[in-house]
């Protein structure tokens, strides 16, 4: 494991819920869920007053309310949010060139050679930490460590307002402690699957050799022996390349027939088109996706003589998978439009058709 870069992992605390709290002092101190109404919405987010309940991050809301009654719930502000991530944002680059967003309210940054702050990549993180709370009224949790792998890891470790350094003396022991279900990206599913083989901890895994694992698991294997050694050399990407942009929306009541879901396309392809004009970005495959509600879910994609990023084109390339074949009578709880294969606008062509 090499030693060479200083990374530091910074995750904001309930993000959402916490923004929500910070305007609005009735919310303060009350178990809160942000999430979109209606019975079938999931909960974007859940305060740690709910946390004790059960209550977590993607799911049903109405599981969520069973779980705690006195739930209060409000519906997200994604603008409210977009506003303190670009505060966020601003502060880590004080501190760092190398910054790679992973989401409004998490990124890696590489502090190996630091903007400011010193040499300790810990008082950097304290700094960091400290900024956004003085600047935006809210925590963040960071890790530091050699890697991203081992940064991420780390700042699970001690949430919320934590901060954990793990120091490559200590990786070994920690990780061969582990439950391979808390290693970042082992799912509850891979989990159940490693613990079929009786690889139950990262002792396990470090026990078990990369041709085995992947003879059992594909590529993924080779992922599991490496992360189980703490071994990432993943760089912090600031450039890393959207693979898609989408949007997707969950029904109160199914949808019947093909006219109910035209009727929703728009929206969705509203939300697209804003999504990938932040980006900057246009795509030349649109992705339709639906869920019905027997839990199937199908997706169709047209690719398309030139990218588009306007929400009319992305509706009618949607549009253009949607039959009644395609539903055979089946209600749908949930739709979503998204587009992949992108670029940049500033690439785009003069634009035939949209199908020639």
């Amino acid at each position: 494991m090499s030693a060479t870069r200083k990374i530091i992992h910074v995750d904001m605390d309930a993000f959402y819920a916490s923004v929500e709290r910070r305007d609005d002092a009735r919310l303060r101190g009350r178990p809160l869920a942000v999430a979109w109404g209606g019975r079938r919405s999931v909960v974007l987010t859940a305060s740690y007053e709910a946390r004790p309940y059960g209550v977590r991050s993607a799911m049903p809301l109405y599981r969520a309310l069973e779980r705690c009654p006195d739930l209060l719930v409000v519906p997200p502000r994604f603008e409210a949010y977009r506003e303190v991530s670009t505060q966020i944002r601003a502060v880590f680059a004080r501190y760092a060139a190398l910054v790679e967003p992973l989401s409004l309210d998490e990124a890696y940054l590489d502090v190996t050679q630091p903007l400011r702050g010193g040499p300790s990549a810990t008082r950097i993180a304290q700094a960091i930490r400290a900024d956004i709370r003085a600047e935006t009224g809210l925590t963040a949790t960071a890790g530091v460590s050699v890697n991203k792998f081992l940064a991420k890891l780390a700042s699970g470790m001690n949430k919320p307002d934590g901060l954990t350094v793990l120091l490559p003396a200590d990786v070994d022991g920690l990780l061969a402690s582990l439950p391979v279900g808390d290693f970042h990206g082992v799912g509850p599913a891979t989990a159940a699957k490693l613990a079929a083989r009786g690889i139950h901890t990262g002792a396990d895994l470090r026990a078990a050799s990369p041709e085995a694992l992947t003879a059992q698991f594909g590529r993924m294997g080779q992922h599991f022996w490496r992360i189980a050694h703490g071994l990432d050399d993943r760089p912090v990407d600031p450039d890393r390349p959207h693979k898609s942009i989408g949007a997707e929306e969950t029904y109160g009541d199914d949808l019947r027939g093909v006219a109910p879901v035209l009727e929703r396309l728009p929206v969705l392809a509203d939300a697209v088109e804003r999504r990938l004009e932040r980006a900057g970005l246009a795509g030349r495959t649109v992705v339709l996706k639906l869920k019905f509600s027997d839990r199937a879910i199908i997706t169709r994609r047209v690719t398309l003589a030139a990218p588009v990023h306007l929400a009319p084109d992305l509706a009618r390339a949607a549009a253009h998978s949607l039959t009644p074949e395609l539903l055979s009578g089946r209600g749908v709880r949930l739709a979503g439009i998204t587009a992949a294969g992108l670029c940049g606008v500033g690439e785009l062509p003069a634009q035939p058709g949209l199908f020639d």
